[in-house]
């Protein structure tokens, strides 16, 4: 049991994690590569890959600080 709790709060970490990154640079990205380019699925394919990967590495981050603080133990 405690472990499905330690999986369902990685998961709504992450999933928080990737909504404010989309939410900080959706903007950005969307004036950095232009209205016509943005509607492309190439660019939104390298933004969202790199949106993820960011997502996941501060994801491990945290669930690692949170292991060492002892307060997510499993």
């Amino acid at each position: 049991m405690e472990k499905i709790w330690a999986i369902g709060i990685t998961i709504l970490i992450f999933l928080v994690i990737t909504f404010l990154y989309w939410k900080l640079t959706r903007g950005y990205a969307k004036k950095e590569y232009g209205k016509k380019m943005w509607t492309q699925w190439g660019t939104r394919t390298f933004y969202w890959t790199g949106a993820l990967m960011i997502s996941g590495g501060l994801t491990v981050l945290i669930i690692f600080l949170l292991n060492s603080a002892n307060i997510l133990t499993f």
